[in-house]
């Protein structure tokens, strides 16, 4: 073989060696095109094939084979999971909230810290304990995975009902008092999840988002007012607190809309920067 000019291979060593690659590669590609689909496919969220169980002797269904992510918000950090909790799921959480009989919701004192009853917030809700039953215990696990947040450091869930009218006015997650941070410190996130469609209103707002919505049909008033979630079963937001150099972010503002047709249930779940003993 003689030498190559400028461009292509100057020895007749490389030349050979580029020669056996190139086959090789080709080799290799024509091979990949008769593999089996899902050997080819990288697995990304939403993927809706099946998995191995943990124990490794049967295979069960991807519980998270139509979920998909959707970035909201970057000021504040605001991410939309579709499709993130199963209609099972959703009628277990709001059974297991019925069992525990619904109390009008409160709010946490910003000067002592406790919970006290509020104009600011007319639903009705009630508190389940971390790992209740395999249900939620797994909902958890789920939650973990997602957001890469251990599911120690979260509390238990709160199951909420709001009926017609019915509404949390613009609130901050973190705590402005110390009593609340001893145990697990400052909420980092929050993830919400909607166990029920809501035929109007019940939106999820920002107001201090930077981002603007544009004009939509069939958005109510109060959720025009920044970057905003319409109620969907199944859905779930997280949204994030805290920056990421640890310090409260002001842009996490966020309310519940009014109701104004139909029942709205949702699920929350706070999480804390440290172990949370008390879940």
């Amino acid at each position: 073989m003689s030498a190559m000019s400028a461009g292509g291979c100057t020895k007749q060593g490389r030349c050979w060696r580029l020669l056996v690659s190139a086959l090789l590669w080709s080799a290799i590609g024509a091979q990949a095109g008769r593999l089996p689909r899902e050997l080819r496919e990288e697995k990304l969220i939403g993927w809706s094939e099946s998995y191995k169980s943990p124990e490794g002797n049967s295979t069960i269904s991807n519980p998270l084979r139509n979920s998909w992510v959707e970035t909201l918000s970057w000021e504040p950090r605001v991410f939309l999971y579709h499709s993130f909790l199963t209609p099972g799921e959703c009628e277990h959480l709001i059974l297991k909230g019925k069992e525990k009989h619904m109390e009008k919701s409160s709010v946490v004192d910003n000067q002592t810290g406790k919970s006290i009853a509020s104009k600011i917030r007319t639903s009705s809700g009630a508190f389940l304990k971390r790992g209740q039953d395999d249900p939620i215990q797994q909902i958890e696990t789920k939650i973990a995975k997602f957001t890469g947040i251990p599911a120690e450091n979260g509390e238990g869930l709160q199951i909420l009902n709001y009926e017609a009218s019915e509404k949390y006015e613009a609130h901050f997650d973190y705590f402005h008092d110390q009593t609340n941070q001893m145990d697990g410190g400052q909420r980092l996130a929050t993830m919400l999840m909607y166990l029920s469609d809501v035929e109007e209103g019940g939106e999820t707002v920002f107001p201090a988002s930077t981002k603007k919505p544009k004009a939509m049909p069939g958005v109510s008033d109060c959720a025009r007012r920044g970057a905003f979630v319409r109620p969907r079963k199944g859905d779930a937001v997280l949204f994030y607190s805290l920056k990421p150099n640890g310090d409260t972010d002001e842009k996490s503002l966020h309310g519940g809309c009014p109701v104004i047709r139909g029942s709205k249930w949702s699920a929350t779940k706070w999480m804390r920067i440290r172990k949370y003993r008390s879940g």
